[in-house]
């Protein structure tokens, strides 16, 4: 397994960039969310303002603190995942299979007619895979410590999506995982740009989640983090004075990165560009102080790299934690490098809930739909935007561009940040 470490991230940043016809572009977009399947479902319910949240229907959870999630119901795999994967893989590896089928088609790349060692397979790893941790923990208890499935599940809980991509479709170029919650979503963007300037022809990358499980669940709720309204539509308020945590969900979205010369020669019409990239670490917490973020350093970073001036930025896609603590930190962040209200904010994660790895990617996915159609999507169920935080935030509907420079921000959990600017082509 590859895996870019952050200090290669910043010192990547500090470099100059390179042409813009050199830019790796985006040529297929797969998405599976709780509010849509497939990219065109999912875009016209964001710009309806159609939201994915409800109650929890995949187990009971009439015991547990938190009961509301964003599923992505009414999924069938049949047609994107082979059966002999199928039975051997959980609900998160069917959710990455789907999407990476989907921008395949979409970009109109055939892996059989390329060769197998220039396509490369990166992806980004949080908290799926837990519901097959929880079958092979159930045969644990059932079968005896004989049982050795459970510490074959560890290798697998990593590396399951990307390797299930790779076997798929022959696909024996450089593969990774890379596992940094939230923020994982974009470094795999800059690893795979990486990878394209070296031997990679195309790169599939971006990442799904799906850990609505009792064992998943839990292992969520321990980080104090969830939001436990039932409410639906007042459970997730991120930048809002009513906020009070984050609502879990699952799916994703898997994007098809090419050389852009080389998606040119082929007739391919990209989406978008990915222009920059910056990550940072946020310094470890100290009892009895404020907690510090330097994500603004990671948007200085993405902005710097892509030689884009903070005025010339048409929109953010926030990160949007939901716990005022957090979304004050990201408030400052964007109002120091843009000034108070100084760029349209956006959180379309409202109507799917927090995806984990899958989450910035689908972040990215929504930002280059925006720059296409030329429109930046809704944050719903937030009334109104907290003074203090003086963020222009798109509220209620979507809001008419154009959108030529998007930039999509992330944090992990740990102290992960990241930020990538995506442009059009």
């Amino acid at each position: 397994m590859t895996e870019p470490t952050r200090a290669h991230s910043r010192a990547r940043s500090r470099t100059p960039a390179r042409d813009h016809d050199d830019r790796p572009v985006v040529t297929g977009i797969g998405v599976a969310a709780p509010n849509g399947l497939g990219t065109p479902a999912y875009w016209a319910a964001t710009l309806d303002g159609k939201s994915g949240l409800g109650r929890i229907t995949r187990f009971d959870s009439e015991r547990y603190p938190v009961r509301v999630a964003g599923e992505v119901s009414e999924f069938d795999d049949t047609e994107h995942v082979p059966s002999r994967l199928a039975v051997q893989t959980d609900h998160w590896s069917h959710l990455g299979l789907t999407a990476a089928d989907m921008a395949l088609r979409d970009a109109g790349v055939d892996p059989a007619t390329l060769p197998e060692y220039e396509m490369a397979v990166v992806t980004a790893s949080s908290s799926g895979g837990t519901e097959f941790g929880q079958r092979e923990i159930e045969k644990l208890w059932s079968q005896g410590p004989g049982y050795v499935g459970v510490y074959q599940s560890i290798a697998w809980f990593y590396a399951a999506t990307t390797g299930q991509i790779s076997i798929r479709y022959g696909m024996r170029g450089p593969c990774g995982v890379i596992c940094a919650e939230q923020a994982g979503g974009l470094d795999v963007l800059a690893q795979g740009r990486r990878l394209l300037r070296q031997d990679a022809r195309v790169v599939v990358t971006g990442g799904t989640d799906a850990s609505l499980c009792p064992y998943g669940l839990v292992a969520q709720v321990s980080t104090g983090l969830l939001s436990t309204r039932d409410d639906p539509e007042r459970a997730y308020l991120p930048f809002d004075d009513d906020a009070c945590g984050y609502v879990p969900g699952e799916g994703g979205a898997m994007l098809i990165m090419e050389d852009a010369a080389a998606a040119r020669a082929r007739g391919a019409r990209p989406y978008g560009a990915v222009a920059g990239y910056g990550a940072t670490f946020d310094p470890p917490p100290v009892p009895g102080q404020e907690p510090r973020s330097n994500l603004r350093r990671a948007i200085t970073l993405a902005l710097e790299e892509a030689r884009v001036d903070p005025a010339e930025v048409d929109v953010v896609f926030a990160d949007a934690l939901g716990v005022p603590a957090r979304d004050r930190l990201e408030a400052q962040a964007i109002s120091a490098v843009f000034g108070p209200h100084g760029v349209p904010v956006t959180a379309p994660k409202t109507m799917t809930g927090r995806l984990y790895a899958g989450g910035a990617a689908l972040d990215v996915a929504t930002a280059l739909l925006a720059i296409r159609d030329g429109v930046i999507p809704p944050t719903v169920g937030v009334r109104a935007a907290a003074p203090a935080y003086e963020l222009d935030l798109v509220r209620s509907a979507a809001r008419d561009g154009p959108v030529r420079n998007a930039l999509v921000l992330a944090r992990g959990h740990g102290g992960f940040n990241a930020a990538v600017l995506v442009t059009a082509a």
